[in-house]
């Protein structure tokens, strides 16, 4: 049931990115990059963290650590560049999503961390979705509509469940 519960959640933050990221698109560079006082300052650098951070935990996962001057690291220069990363990192997440086994979910990260693998599953899906409600403070303060985030109503998501738990 984990598993599922994972496929669903990676399925729900591919949906979430695309769905914001086509809102995003409504905005020039300079008002996605507009300080608009949350704690990664702009949408633009709230997606950065968000992508950011998936690359870092990801890269844990897979066993190939990699590490950022800071968390304010700017991966690209532009919106379109930016988004490309995006998709590639969400398309790269579905892939080990996929991978993953009831055995897997056992073994510590790392260790540093030794907490089963389904911990940190679950904040690093937690983490996106605490970032998409700041960003989605941010479009609504730029009067921009997003659309449902509630997971049930979520396109996608109902292709990885099945009838009852296993």
């Amino acid at each position: 049931m984990m598993l599922q519960q994972f496929q669903v959640l990676a399925a729900y933050q591919r949906q979430m990115n695309q769905q914001f990221y086509t809102v995003c698109e409504q905005l020039g560079e300079e008002e996605l990059r507009q300080d608009r006082g949350a704690y990664f300052k702009s949408i633009f650098g709230t997606l950065n963290h968000m992508l950011l951070t998936d690359r870092l935990w990801l890269s844990g996962f897979l066993g190939n650590p990699i590490s950022f001057s800071s968390l304010f690291e700017e991966l690209y220069d532009n919106f379109a560049e930016q988004r490309s990363g995006r998709e590639q990192t969400d398309a790269d997440i579905k892939v080990w999503v996929e991978g993953l086994t009831v055995k897997s979910l056992q073994v510590p990260f790392s260790d540093g961390l030794q907490l089963p693998l389904w911990v940190t599953i679950t904040h690093f899906f937690n983490h996106q979705t605490h970032h998409r409600g700041q960003l989605s403070t941010l479009l609504s303060q730029a009067g921009l509509n997003f659309g449902a985030t509630d997971l049930p109503w979520i396109e996608g998501v109902r292709a990885h469940v099945t009838a009852g738990p296993s």
